[in-house]
């Protein structure tokens, strides 16, 4: 069971980041992955407020967390393609977008974390 609500979550964790990636580029014509930083904070938020959640509850969170947070943030998050994004930028020697892609993502990616975990522990406590 768990394979599968992983599989799921991954498929339309995969297909969503595809969708924003493609929404949130139109008409930038600026060299720096706004696209891939978007889906990359939005997962890292909803990870947290699901870790929050499986907390609150005092469980592992079975077969949900298999299927948002392995699965759906598991794929919308995307490690690969940051990694590729700020490759492409220094190979195209733009290397303060390289810099700046790399200390956004990450600082950014814990803000939501964070935010998401405290905003759930508001919710669910």
């Amino acid at each position: 069971m768990t394979p599968a609500m992983v599989m799921l979550g991954g498929a339309g964790g995969a297909v969503l980041r595809y969708l924003i990636d493609l929404r949130v580029q139109r008409g930038r014509t600026t060299a720096f992955p706004w696209g891939t930083l978007s889906v990359n904070v939005l997962g890292s938020a909803l990870l947290g407020l699901l870790t929050s959640w499986v907390l609150a509850a005092g469980t592992t969170g079975g077969a949900v967390f298999a299927l948002a947070g392995v699965g759906l943030c598991g794929s919308l998050t995307t490690f690969s393609t940051f990694g590729y994004d700020t490759v492409q930028l220094i190979t195209q020697r733009r290397h303060r977008h390289a810099a700046a892609n790399v200390v956004v993502t990450v600082l950014a990616g814990f803000a939501a974390a964070l935010t998401g975990l405290l905003a759930g522990g508001a919710l669910w406590s």
